[in-house]
């Protein structure tokens, strides 16, 4: 039996997961599940799944977790906070870990599964994101696997040759080519989106997400994310990746080679086939995701226009910019997008905050973890400043 503990399982990435898994009791066990407060949704997993370990990130909701499986599953130990994470990350009976936690939250206990020469199923963007040149030192160093879960990481992984060694122009590649769907305001007039609500942004056209992951889909910036991910994981320079929009969502991502030949995967949208590509990986297993029908197949390509979406070329500069850069990037898109979510900002306002948080920050070597972190909690303080002066100055238009 493979053992598989899900970081982020009340997420739409654990609950895929754990339906993957399900689908195959005879090869996986659910080891540790963890989630952040969601106390009820993960009581329900416990009962279904019967981990060893529940994970709570608030100390407070794993005391009701506790006291809530004290009669139905004594069995399972609930842990709680950052160490309770961290451990069930590198348990010795757990083989592959799901890094789905949200955000900057994410990056140790991913951290602590590759430290401890996991099988790391990457759902986490924001771990390569902040700390994308010490993140592939430690898989390097520890020996873990590494296998990305966004669909169009996923999508390019599976379109390499099977020996590629982090070497492109080796490879004879020429480019790798993400695509977009352009959220629910691909067509939305300019002069609507400061009006947009959360309820419209999170409304995607394609795929079911969380808000968060929905705001930067409808923004782009989750675009902006997976460039500088695809950086790293594919040991790669940002000019040699494209990104075109896609509205349908069936290809999801392509590789071109150095004699213009373009392998591409398509696939329904559904989360279940990347997470089962990677936990059987190289074998496959089934997922449970829908067959694409051909003959009913009509596939768009389209020009990202800047102008929609100034927040991917906010995510060039910070590549381009390097150093911490991309940690205040990340960092100032967390805080931009929450207030969003609470009303506090308009949907325009995001890119403006993280633009100036960009400009106001200085770009340090990221030479160790303790660096990185102090930059995340600096443009946090500085971009929840210019969420301030954007609701002072009367820009909050949405609503939630």
């Amino acid at each position: 039996m493979i053992g598989v503990t899900i970081l982020g399982a009340t997420g739409s990435i654990g609950v895929s997961t754990l339906d993957v898994l399900a689908r195959h009791p005879e090869r996986y066990e659910v080891v540790a599940l963890s989630a952040r407060g969601s106390v009820d949704k993960l009581y329900q997993q416990c009962l279904a799944h019967r981990p060893r370990y529940a994970v709570m990130a608030e100390p407070d909701a794993a005391e009701q977790l506790r006291a809530r499986l004290k009669n139905e599953a004594p069995e399972i130990k609930v842990l709680a906070g950052q160490a309770g994470l961290e451990t069930v990350a590198a348990l010795p009976e757990t083989d592959t870990v799901m890094a789905a936690i949200v955000g900057a939250a994410g990056l140790l206990p991913t951290l602590a599964a590759v430290r401890a020469g996991k099988r790391v199923l990457l759902a986490n963007k924001e771990a390569l994101v902040m700390a994308g040149r010490l993140f592939m030192d430690e898989v390097r160093a520890h020996g873990a696997v590494l296998l990305p879960i966004d669909s169009e990481h996923n999508a390019v992984f599976q379109c390499l040759p099977r020996d590629f060694g982090s070497d492109l122009q080796r490879a004879g590649i020429r480019r790798i080519v993400l695509t977009a769907s352009g959220g629910p305001f691909r067509a939305t007039p300019l002069d609507q989106l400061p009006y947009v609500t959360p309820a419209q942004a999170c409304a995607h056209p394609n795929w079911v997400m969380g808000r968060k992951i929905s705001v930067d889909s409808a923004t782009m910036m989750n675009k902006g994310l997976e460039v500088i991910e695809a950086c790293w994981l594919f040991n790669t320079t940002p000019e040699r990746i494209e990104v075109v929009l896609h509205p349908q969502s069936i290809v999801h991502s392509l590789v071109e080679y150095d004699d213009r030949s373009l392998l591409a995967e398509l696939g329904s949208p559904d989360m279940r086939t990347p997470i089962a590509h990677a936990l059987a990986w190289p074998e496959r297993i089934a997922s449970g995701a829908p067959a694409l029908n051909l003959l009913d197949l009509h596939l768009d390509f389209e020009r990202v226009d800047y102008t929609r979406f100034p927040c991917l070329p906010l995510a060039y500069q910070a590549l381009a910019r390097g150093g911490t850069a991309s940690v205040t990037l990340n960092a100032a898109n967390e805080i931009a997008v929450a207030a969003f979510l609470d009303g506090r900002l308009a949907f325009t306002g995001i890119a403006h905050v993280i633009e100036r948080t960009l400009a106001d920050r200085p770009v340090r070597e990221p030479a160790s973890l303790a660096v990185i972190l102090e930059e995340d909690a600096a443009a946090r303080a500085q971009a929840l400043q210019h969420v301030q002066g954007h609701a002072a100055r009367g820009a909050v238009r949405s609503s939630a």
